[in-house]
């Protein structure tokens, strides 16, 4: 469904919104690293470097988990309101948080990828501790961490069952997709400082292609949930549009909302349109079973 949803202040939805303004993650929150400071770079080499998840776990749990994934360009990382704030607002309604601080690529371009499948991959190897269900575990991204929550859905694969870590024998995959005002495409419509530090400043077409997200849904991909606003100068909403209609054309099932206003970041994450897309999203998850009927009414 494609629909322009034009609010205004007065009839803003105040009660999904507050939490996501959140800065700073509570002293409850569990940060974990991903690699052991021994992390692949995705040309058969490693890095002394790390990535990390922060685990926020709801009072009631749902089954369901979020792996979000901040934006900043690839060269930096919003984690406060696309990061945990998001986890707030989540376990507000059951969902565990999982927040992830990703490796920034500087030109290489697997680095943000593999940390986000080794995050899904950790959640599910530790469903039963934290009381998720290893079938309702979702990615959720914001402008150049969108990009990497559509390479996630796209680029994905089943574990090694072989394998000695219990991480990697678990699936990849996304169990669905959250993405709001998501870049996605690395071509001319994308975002140019999004690519240059993803791919570098002269990317081989090939890369070009292989990360540009619309070109590589499958009828695999998991189902999604888009929302972007159309005044939006510095993600043009073209990337939410080509994945949607890639998605429909695969017959994934798949929403786009169509925010009226609130620019890239939607006025600061706060507002109608912030509140909008935060209480649709939930509905949809409702009616996707990932969450209770009820999401998103309360």
């Amino acid at each position: 469904m494609r629909g322009a949803l034009l609010l205004f202040a007065a009839v803003a939805l105040l009660t999904v919104g507050v939490a996501s303004r959140a800065a700073d993650p509570p002293a409850k929150a569990e940060r974990i690293g991903l690699w052991n400071k021994h992390a692949p770079q995705g040309d058969g080499t490693f890095e002394t470097a790390d990535a990390f998840i922060t685990v926020h776990r709801p009072e009631k749990a749902s089954g369901a988990a979020v792996v979000s994934c901040p934006g900043g360009g690839y060269g930096g990382l919003v984690t406060g309101a696309e990061g945990h704030g998001i986890a707030a607002w989540l376990n507000k309604h059951g969902v565990t948080g999982v927040v992830l601080e990703y490796r920034l690529p500087k030109g290489r371009p697997y680095v943000p990828l593999l940390d986000a499948q080794r995050a899904i991959r950790t959640v599910r190897a530790n469903a039963k501790a934290w009381g998720v269900d290893p079938a309702k575990v979702g990615i959720i991204g914001f402008s150049a961490g969108g990009h990497l929550a559509s390479t996630a859905g796209t680029h994905f694969d089943g574990g090694n069952p072989k394998a000695d870590d219990a991480v990697e024998k678990q699936s990849s995959r996304p169990d669905f997709l959250i993405l709001v005002y998501p870049v996605v495409t690395m071509g001319v419509k994308g975002h140019g400082g999004s690519r240059t530090s993803l791919l570098g400043k002269q990317p081989d077409e090939k890369l070009v292609t292989l990360f540009s997200n619309e070109t590589q849904v499958t009828a695999k991909t998991p189902p999604a949930f888009l929302a972007h606003a159309t005044d939006d100068k510095a993600v043009v909403p073209d990337n939410s549009m080509a994945f949607y209609d890639a998605l429909k054309a695969s017959k994934v099932p798949a929403e786009y909302l169509e925010l009226a206003s609130g620019g890239h970041g939607l006025n600061g994450y706060r507002g109608p349109m912030w509140d909008a897309w935060q209480a649709r999203s939930l509905a949809w998850l409702g009616e996707r079973q990932f969450l209770p009927a009820h999401a998103g009414k309360k």
